[in-house]
């Protein structure tokens, strides 16, 4: 694996043991391991959910994250952030418009006392399930210009050339071109990360598609929408759910981009060879 050629948040040194063909190396060597650490997001004061993220492009995760959950509308319900590194992890506090705080006030006190399902700490099913408006058509997209762009986003990800431990989301443009890539130890944090780059750097990203290193979950395709994004293709499979959702909210959705392959689940129509 490659080294850095400065100081990195993201990855931290350390020494292994290397295993070859079954034998143990006599003596320990040096590697980079990608670091994971407590981000606790507070809106207006308000500790709202703490995430185990890689500590690097924090600002775009908070936007991301406020999108895909429908705590903001937008970049200009944002006022202002601010990321404050503390002794066991990072506390980034996001400035949201009253409208917005109301909303978000609602929504606690409506959860208040109810059984949490245990679902990724989302404390009732509804509020996982939560529908969103359907994209845009935006611009058709040629296959190859999807496989284009895994490519060239998987020639983007240094943080997993380094440490061989994270996922990417990128966004290209509808010719394939990659514009944007963010990495992450959670496949949710990358894409929360690549949300709020696009919305902070005010792209047009219904013209495009965002590619992830992953599998399609639910919650890929979820904030895939939130994002207005109507194109989403992953290295992997998809959940049966997020191909419902996909169908549901004009997501043109496409698996195991792999070589010049990949599937192809929902809305062909949007992809032309």
């Amino acid at each position: 694996m490659p080294t850095p050629t400065s100081p990195r948040p993201d990855c931290t040194p350390t020494q292994v043991i290397r295993v070859r063909s079954g034998a143990i190396a006599p003596a320990a060597d040096s590697d980079y391991v990608a670091e994971e650490t407590p981000v606790a997001l507070e809106f207006n004061g308000i500790s709202h959910a703490t995430m185990l993220a890689t500590p690097a492009d924090l600002e775009d995760f908070a936007v991301g994250f406020a999108l895909s959950e429908g705590i903001i509308g937008g970049i200009g319900d944002v006022r202002g952030i601010e990321v404050l590194p503390q002794c066991d992890g990072i506390v980034v506090q996001i400035e949201i418009s009253a409208a917005c705080e109301m909303r978000l006030k609602t929504r606690r006190r409506a959860m208040a006392g109810r059984t949490g399902c245990g679902l990724c700490g989302v404390e009732t099913l509804p509020e996982v399930l939560r529908p969103v408006a359907p994209v845009a058509n935006g611009a058709p997209v040629r296959i190859p210009s999807v496989l284009a762009a895994m490519r060239a986003m998987r020639e983007r990800q240094t943080l997993h050339d380094i440490t061989g431990a994270t996922h990417a989301a990128g966004w290209a443009d509808a010719d394939g071109a990659v514009m944007l890539v963010r990495e992450d130890v959670g496949r949710h944090n990358a894409l929360d990360k690549l949300a709020g780059a696009l919305t902070r750097q005010a792209v047009n990203a219904g013209d495009g598609i965002i590619v992830v290193s992953s599998r399609a979950s639910f919650e890929m395709v979820q904030k895939t929408a939130a994002a207005g994004v109507p194109v989403l293709a992953a290295v992997s499979a998809p959940t049966a759910l997020a191909i419902r959702l996909a169908a549901d909210a004009n997501v043109t959705l496409l698996g195991f981009l792999r070589d010049g392959d990949a599937a192809l689940y929902t809305h062909p129509e949007r992809i032309i060879t």
